[in-house]
């Protein structure tokens, strides 16, 4: 396996799969590669099962038909109507305003939203559940209140959806062959 090593001002150490083989390593500045190898070897099982998991799942989306041009098409001018319309719904449980909604076909994001309050949504996300493109809209709408992933922003999302984890898993499931049929593989 290929160990990629990249070092930020970060203040942990952290794994990331994200493509079959290839460990990517998040590491603070001050830390050495003997520690940071050390640190690999003792998450090795961990690396194993899910890049594992990753390979299988990554093997699935090859499989996948992508979309024709007319089907992206329609789902674009699906998207248009649908996904602005569950974010105007959840914008006043979960207490916020937005500004532009933009959706894109996206390669690795399901969603994303700017300091400014701009939320960006991936195509992608139209061939999941509704449940899932929900809990990707909250997800974003809950940043216009913690622009990060600390507790408060995952009791926020878990206040509006109490079973996101069930979505989240859904995607980490099924994501890469939705991503497929929209980009191709």
């Amino acid at each position: 396996m290929e160990i990629k090593i990249i070092k930020s001002k970060r203040k942990s150490i952290a794994i990331q799969l994200k493509e079959p083989g290839v460990i990517t390593v998040r590491a603070p500045y001050r830390m050495n590669k003997a520690d940071i190898m050390a640190f690999v070897e003792s998450k090795m099982d961990w690396i194993e099962k899910h890049m594992a998991e990753l390979e299988l799942r990554q093997r699935e989306a090859e499989k996948v038909k992508p979309l024709s041009e007319l089907e992206l098409d329609e789902l674009f001018e699906s998207a248009k109507w649908t996904i602005p319309s569950r974010v105007r719904y959840y914008a006043p449980i979960v207490g916020v305003d937005y500004g532009r909604i933009t959706i894109r076909r996206q390669k690795s994001r399901w969603g994303s939203c700017s300091s400014k309050g701009n939320l960006n949504f991936n195509l992608a996300l139209m061939r999941a559940p509704i449940e899932v493109l929900d809990y990707v809209v909250i997800h974003e709408l809950c940043h216009r209140l913690e622009m990060n992933h600390s507790a408060r922003f995952w009791a926020e999302v878990k206040r509006v959806m109490p079973d996101y984890e069930i979505q989240e898993k859904w995607l980490k499931e099924h994501g890469d062959a939705i991503m497929a049929e929209v980009h191709g593989v």
